[in-house]
């Protein structure tokens, strides 16, 4: 049995569980060996690249999909097998999903209809689930009438207005414009923290992923390369692609020089040598890529004597109002992007010292393929 992905930090029983679970069409592997627990009451995000996994997955957990092989298990229960409606989960799409020619009151009501709840309980509980996601005023507009994210939240109170154990949402904020989506990312997060229910998100958004999560899982060509907390995934990396993949990251090549325990030698292409923390299966002589964040990378004036010390040319500054990026061209011709102050001058061609950490600074094996790991 391939190893678990992470486990959760929190304490709580596993909710739902996939074991040794593989999807196939056809030829093409689009899950691999996934082995997942999700614990009851989480935040849990699938994030990655289009073709990742991570829909795939989250359809097999709603029942759209079959897996090839393995098992999922939802409370204890086997329901690989079990058709979508006999889950109890609820789903938000990215498109909303609703019904135009109902009222607001009836499309959330739809979910209790179908079940048969007598009516006498379906009024009162609308109401509660509208007031939830504070649209108990528009209960009589159709969804034509209400903006983008009047509409979400709609689709929100559909979702939870049968009291599921698991919410599944699949990109639900994509359709939003960057001001509301931000502000549905909070009130997202602050009602699955006054529910307490379980709920698993897909995004290819790092930022929505980092933002929400109680914990994040990295897919990667049907795998999870690294599961972990946002704070987690973010500092320590396990992967070159987890640390592409989640946050900016300055990408330099180079070849390993030599190994001291947790530090190793790299000479990048122009000679120039840096030092940096190995992660993972690091040689003398093995091509690695050294990951660097733009925030860890420092001006002359802020350096230590433990510093990697490097001399670059300004090759533009783009202003961000809290912030400039600095653009530094190496000797070799590739470009580090850094944050400065932003009433800080740095004219194009001018020369500029920089440094970094040897501890913020990672070498990995360049090319390595991806595991499911902690």
């Amino acid at each position: 049995m391939a190893a678990k992905a992470g486990e959760s930090e929190k304490d709580g029983a596993k909710f739902v569980e996939f074991i040794d679970v593989e999807k196939m069409y056809g030829s093409f592997h689009a899950v691999r060996h996934l082995n997942l627990d999700i614990r009851r009451g989480e935040f849990l995000t699938f994030l990655g690249p289009s073709g990742s996994g991570k829909t795939t997955t989250l359809n097999m957990l709603a029942g759209f999909e079959r897996p090839s092989e393995g098992m999922i298990r939802l409370n204890g229960r086997p329901v690989e097998r079990m058709p979508p409606y006999e889950r109890n989960i609820g789903m938000v799409f990215q498109n909303y999903a609703l019904f135009p020619h109902m009222s607001v009151a009836d499309n959330v009501a739809f979910p209790l209809s179908v079940r048969n709840v007598p009516k006498s309980e379906i009024g009162p509980r609308v109401v509660r689930a509208l007031e939830m996601v504070k649209l108990d005023q528009f209960k009589d507009r159709k969804p034509t009438q209400l903006s983008g994210g009047q509409q979400q939240r709609v689709a929100l109170a559909r979702a939870l207005v049968y009291e599921p154990t698991l919410v599944l949402m699949d990109e639900p904020l994509g359709a939003l414009d960057k001001k509301l989506r931000e502000h549905m990312q909070i009130e997202l997060k602050q009602l699955h923290e006054m529910l307490g229910v379980t709920v698993v998100y897909v995004t290819h958004d790092q930022s929505e992923a980092l933002t929400m999560s109680d914990r994040v899982a990295i897919f990667e060509t049907g795998v999870i390369a690294q599961i972990g907390t946002p704070d987690k995934l973010y500092n320590e990396p396990a992967t070159a692609f987890v640390a592409s993949f989640i946050g900016e990251n300055n990408a330099l090549d180079g070849t390993v020089e030599r190994v001291n325990g947790a530090e190793c030698a790299v000479v990048l292409p122009d000679g120039l040598k840096v030092i940096a923390r190995p992660v993972g299966a690091v040689s003398p002589g093995a091509p690695v890529q050294l990951a660097i964040r733009p925030e860890q990378i420092k001006l002359a004036a802020e350096m230590r004597d433990d510093d990697n010390r490097v001399s670059a040319t300004v090759d533009g500054c783009i202003y961000h109002g809290d912030h400039q990026r600095l653009l530094a061209r190496l000797a070799n011709g590739q470009i580090l992007t850094l944050k400065i102050r932003p009433e800080a001058s740095m004219a194009n061609g001018a020369p500029v010292d920089l440094a970094w950490s040897v501890g913020d600074c990672r070498a990995f094996p360049a090319g390595a393929a991806t595991t499911n790991k902690h």
